[in-house]
Order: structure tokens, then C-alpha cells, then sequence
């Protein structure tokens, strides 16, 4: 059960990158100009997706590919200036912090043998990028990997000394200007002429990678009451996000205002089917044998005593077929009768009770992370009749529950307003990223004769970590930037061809 996710259709893969063309191009004679955009100092400000973080690491080819990157070649057509990056000691990844390794080395595509892929491995080998060694200068990418956005305007963000107790982040920290500046102010320093902002997607990505386990802060405004995974307040966003908006335009710059994608449209909540475990037969009428007391005499009796509704002894029953099946999962919005099943009538043992306590089928709008993947139909103490995902159920942290989906939602929607109403009443350009990673989600996007999708690995759009783009993703990115600034600021500037960048590395790579 263990090898449910098939990575095959490696034809539609690239894995060089040629040189670059434009999408397109104008004739001969003419020239590309900038309208009324001025782009001679274009800053980009944001989180991982604005550094180019990809495959689970930060490294320098990922940051050569960054959409900011990608824009500025195009920028310098038409009067841009140097740009300038804070770029990674290797291709491996990982980061040192007085010699330990606190950040893991990147992920590449692994083969068990030429046309059999395992799935991503990290890289092996030392890194040699170290957190205390700060970079001098100032950097045009401004793109803080794990920043939420109140984070930007948070001063000490980028301080060495508080990165080892978690009240800095140790990519800041290697190009702050000063242990207490700004990842806001470091970017208004620059006097940009032009900039980016795509910021936001962490304010409930942690939420929703640790499969809900967090809280929604939805009405408290005090950030520094937050936990790592929690969904930051929509009013605190749309204070934080309009400070920035503010501070980036005071001196006249343009820009462009990126929205926030759904998580349902990127493979690191679409890849690993909640109807993941395949059952003959006799396993699957053993399992109903072993659910059997629970489904016909617990749950009534449960019923009956008025500790749970008829409803959600309905909704909690387990049963199993031959062929796909749900899995089973511990979802913390049930009422916790663990403790309840260890007393008269019950009296069932602690691990089994605790086993029972909140269990439940996933049903079709549950979502199971992709880093559930090695977890699921593997076997608890090498026990058979203990299988992670059937008769040990899933911890909640594993399963993307389709309450905690609508919590992530309302707060989307919230900053995406605020996105958009901001770039409205500034005259800025605003991308629509929400809309397009839709659409590569549902049957993907065709550029220039290339089509990427968000299917895992073969798809081309996102890298082996299913939350960052590839290389191919980004520069569609910096397509549709550069689309809105032609709209936007009257300029003509030429995309790229997505076709020529690359999409995962493999291991022989």
C-alpha cells in the first residue's frame, strides 16, 4: 500500500533549460519600452514563492529561475536596471547555524533503477551556507522564505542572535542590514522605482500543511500571541499589508499586487487520494469484523446515553469493500469519547479507546497531505493488523479536514479583497494568481506551445516539494506579471518561453 502514488508520463518532463526566447517578441526595427513604468531599481518584496524557493530548500539555481529574476532579464529590455539577489553558497540547500545544519538540503528525483522512479530524496552532502555569515549590502529580492506578512514589519526579524529560540528567521538574517531592521524597511531603503508584492500565502499555509493543527486567530489582532501554524487575523493583514502597500509607493514607485492561491490547487494536497488503500476481499471483511462492535453497539449506545447525535454516529461509522477505500482518520471536531469508552458499558482498553476516540472515514472532501505519503499503509511495531490509515487511524495533523479547508478559505478571501482593493485604489498592477493556479489545477495552462499542470512531479508546475513552483512555474508567473504591467503601465515588454526552463532534477542529473 505504501507505493499508492504513481509517478509516471516523465516524456512530458524537461530537465535543461535552453536559452531563453521571447513569447512575444516584436519585429525587427522596434524597440521594447517600459511605458509608464519606470523599472531602472525594481525591488521584489515577499516570502519563499518571491525567493525562489523550491524543492523544499532555497538554493541558487532555484534562485536564478525566481520569477523576480526571470522579470528583471526582461526588465533590462526596457531600461531595468542591476538586480540583485542574496544567493545561496551551493545547490544543496541546507543552511548552517555555527556549523549545525538547521535547515534540510533540497529534494531530487530518485530512480530505483532507468525507468523506475522512487519519488524525491534530499540530497545528500553538506551545506555550506552559514545563517551567522551575513551578507553585506542591499538586495533588489527582498523574499524572506517562511515570512508571514506582519513578519516583514517585524524588527529583529532578521537577528542572528534570536534565530536558534525561533523569534528570527535565519534566511533574513543573512542580508538584514541591521539585527533590528525590517524585511519592509530594507526594501524601502532602496527607493524602488518598481516592485512586487506577493506576501500572505504563509499567514495560512502553516495551518493548512499541518493538516489544521493550529488555530484561527480570526479576531484577535495580537500577532505576537501566534503559534507557528496559525491563520493570521484578516484585519492584522489588511493593517500589515496596506502599511507596506504605503510605504512601497510613498516616493512614486509602481507596481504589481499578487494574490494568494487556493490549496487545493497545488499537489501537496491533490496527489495522495483520500481513497488511498486498496483491500482484497478477506482483509476487507476481516476489518469489518474487527469495527464491527463499534459500528452496531458502541455508536448506538452512544446514541442512546446522548453523548453524541444520531448524525454523528453516522457520520463516524467505518466499514470497508474490496477494491479503494477511505481512509480512516482522528478528527478533532468529534466529541473525544475515548475516556468514556474505558468506563461501564464499554470498559475497552486505553489503546483501543484512544484508537476510537474521534476515528472516522475520510469522506471526498477531506484532503491528505503529500506528507502523509510515507505514512500511510505502513505498519505500526511491526504489527499486520496495525496499518497506519485502516485500523490506526490518522492523526489530524495528516488529514486537511473540509472544516478546517472553509477556516482557511474565509481568510483567503479575506486578504485577496484587501490585496485587490489595495491595488485598485493605488492604480497598481494586480495578478490573479488564485484564478491561474486554478486553471493549471483543472487541466492545466498551455504557454507557447508548453502545458504545465499541478500533477506531482510529471506535470511540470510545481517542484518535488508540491508547494513551490519548478523553474517553468515561476517564469509563467513572470509571464502574467509582465502581462499586467503591459496592461497596467502601456509597456510592451516580452515574455518568456516557459517551455525553456526546467522542471524537477533527478538524481543523475
Amino acid at each position: 500500500m505504501k507505493k499508492y502514488i504513481s509517478y509516471i508520463a516523465f516524456v512530458t518532463l524537461g530537465f535543461v533549460a535552453c536559452e531563453p526566447e521571447f513569447e512575444n517578441s516584436i519585429e525587427d526595427g522596434d524597440v521594447y519600452t517600459s511605458g509608464e513604468a519606470d523599472l531602472s531599481n525594481f525591488v521584489a518584496v515577499g516570502n519563499s514563492l518571491t525567493a525562489g524557493y523550491a524543492d523544499g530548500a532555497l538554493y541558487i539555481t532555484g534562485q536564478e529561475n525566481s520569477y523576480p529574476n526571470i522579470l528583471s532579464g526582461q526588465f533590462a529590455l526596457a531600461g531595468g536596471g542591476e538586480f540583485t539577489q542574496p544567493l545561496m553558497e551551493d545547490n544543496l540547500g541546507g543552511l548552517l547555524l555555527q556549523g549545525q545544519q538547521i535547515a534540510e538540503n533540497r529534494f531530487v528525483l530518485a530512480f530505483e533503477d532507468a525507468t523506475t522512479p522512487l519519488g524525491p530524496v534530499r540530497l545528500e552532502g553538506q551545506p555550506s551556507t552559514e545563517v551567522g555569515t551575513t551578507l553585506s549590502g542591499s538586495f533588489n529580492n527582498v523574499g524572506v522564505p517562511g515570512a508571514k506578512s506582519f513578519h516583514l514589519v517585524a524588527p529583529g526579524y532578521g537577528n542572528v542572535a534570536g534565530v536558534p529560540t525561533g523569534t528570527a528567521n535565519p534566511y533574513y538574517a543573512r542580508f538584514a542590514s541591521s539585527p533590528d531592521a525590517t524585511v519592509l524597511g530594507d526594501a524601502a531603503a532602496q527607493d524602488p522605482s518598481f516592485f512586487t508584492l506577493w506576501i500572505g500565502n504563509n499567514d495560512i499555509l502553516g495551518y493548512a500543511t499541518s493538516g489544521g493543527d493550529g488555530e484561527d486567530q480570526t479576531g484577535n489582532p495580537d500577532a505576537t500571541t501566534y503559534g507557528t501554524n496559525d491563520i493570521t487575523d484578516p484585519t492584522l493583514f489588511a493593517g500589515v499589508y496596506s502599511q507596506m502597500v504605503n510605504t512601497l509607493t510613498a516616493n512614486g514607485a509602481g507596481g504589481v499586487l499578487v494574490n494568494l492561491p487556493d490549496v487545493t490547487s497545488i499537489p501537496f494536497f491533490t496527489t495522495v487520494p483520500v481513497n488511498a488503500i486498496p483491500l482484497d476481499g478477506a482483509t476487507a471483511d476481516f476489518l469489518n469484523q474487527n469495527f464491527g462492535l463499534y459500528n452496531t453497539q458502541i455508536l448506538p449506545g452512544l446514541v442512546q446515553f446522548g453523548i453524541i447525535s444520531a448524525e454523528e454516529a453516522e457520520d463516524r461509522q467505518v466499514f470497508f469493500n474490496e477494491g479503494q477505500n477511505f481512509v480512516t482518520i482522528q478528527d478533532e471536531s468529534l466529541t473525544d469519547i475515548s475516556a468514556i469508552l474505558q468506563g461501564p458499558p464499554f470498559n475497552l482498553d486505553p489503546v483501543t479507546a484512544a484508537t476510537l476516540g474521534q476515528v472516522r472515514q475520510a469522506t471526498s472532501a477531506d484532503l491528505i497531505p503529500l506528507s502523509a505519503a510515507g505514512i500511510l499503509g505502513t505498519l505500526v511495531n511491526n504489527d499486520p493488523t496495525l496499518v497506519n490509515g485502516v485500523s490506526v487511524p490518522l492523526s489530524d495533523e495528516n488529514v486537511l479536514t473540509e472544516d478546517e479547508q472553509e477556516e482557511i478559505a474565509v481568510a483567503q478571501a479575506s486578504y485577496n479583497a484587501t490585496i485587490q482593493g489595495l491595488a485598485e485604489a493605488n492604480g497598481l498592477g494586480f495578478v490573479d494568481a488564485r484564478a491561474i493556479l486554478q486553471q493549471v489545477a483543472n487541466g492545466g495552462v498551455t504557454s507557447n506551445g508548453t502545458t504545465i499542470t499541478s500533477q506531482f512531479v510529471a506535470g511540470g508546475g510545481f517542484s518535488l516539494d508540491g508547494v513551490h513552483p519548478t523553474p517553468r512555474g515561476y517564469a509563467l508567473i513572470a509571464n502574467l506579471i509582465i502581462d499586467e504591467i503591459n496592461a497596467t503601465y502601456n509597456s510592451n515588454l516580452p515574455g518568456v518561453d516557459i517551455g525553456n526552463y526546467p522542471t524537477v532534477q533527478v538524481t543523475n542529473n
